[in-house]
């Protein structure tokens, strides 16, 4: 069983939950009835009892982080940041946009540390940054202009309906 997606462990209740199972068998309730009142299976009982009898109270302490160790240091991050606020022409691209692959040649190049490119966004998001998209628009376009073209030009080149009861000029009615 475990979290829905996106919603992170607490280990300090894991740990408190681990502790007070202790405390119920020392009051002589059996693992079954510990399992019960907790909402954890025996077995999961059962294991916690033989950690606690072989290795004391820091077996059940919180093991900490889970996952792997991030790469860049909290004060590699913050250099990050100020890197990219600094914006992509200054390391030689010729437009305003960070995109994934340039982030991960930023801090390959900048902390010697290599992520994937499709991977670059978990740390863009942790640094509050958020995926945008680009307008497909350009910044020279003329809204007045686009507007009278719409209104006046544009209709008055545009085709017309033949009308109604022409004939086509292809027949194949046979002579």
């Amino acid at each position: 069983m475990g979290n829905p997606a996106g919603v992170p462990r607490d280990f300090e209740a894991l740990e408190k939950r681990r502790f007070q199972a202790i405390h119920m068998l020392e009051r002589g309730l059996s693992q079954d009835e510990i399992a019960r009142q907790l909402r954890v299976v025996p077995q999961t009982v059962a294991r916690w009892m033989h950690d606690y009898r072989t290795h004391g109270k820091s077996a059940l302490r919180k093991a900490g982080r889970a996952g792997r160790k991030p790469r860049l240091s909290d004060k590699q991050r913050q250099q990050l940041e100020k890197l990219l606020v600094a914006g992509p022409e200054r390391i030689g691209y010729e437009t305003p946009l960070w995109t994934c692959p340039r982030v991960a040649h930023l801090i390959d190049e900048e902390f010697d540390v290599r992520y994937h490119e499709g991977h670059v966004w978990k740390i863009l998001v942790a640094l509050g940054w958020s995926p945008q998209r680009p307008e497909g628009r350009a910044r020279e376009r003329n809204e007045e202009h686009i507007l009278n073209w719409k209104k006046n030009v544009g209709p008055a080149i545009k085709k017309k309906r033949a009308e109604k009861g022409a004939s086509s000029s292809s027949s194949t009615k046979a002579d």
